[in-house]
């Protein structure tokens, strides 16, 4: 499940602004601000684009296995 908190991470990982995350998602600031604040969920498209930005940076999203959800790059190649 893609969180508030997980986007905010995943920024931090990928030392991204907000400004960032929303010109790689193609969505607007607002929508960022407001989900990262917990003001509002985007619409489900919004959430996939944010999500699929993150993932496209190289960013890894772990599901709930007992110790939480979490997040971390994924794995690279030798010749990356």
């Amino acid at each position: 499940m893609f969180t508030p908190a997980l986007s905010r991470a995943a920024r931090g990982l990928l030392d991204w602004s907000q400004t960032d995350l929303a010109t790689r998602a193609g969505v607007s600031l607002s929508t960022i601000r407001d989900f990262e604040t917990g003001k509002r969920t985007p619409i489900a498209n919004n959430l996939a684009a944010m999500q699929g930005a993150i993932e496209a940076a190289g960013i890894q999203f772990i599901p709930e296995n007992g110790g939480g959800t979490g997040l971390r790059f994924r794995e690279r190649s030798e010749s990356s």
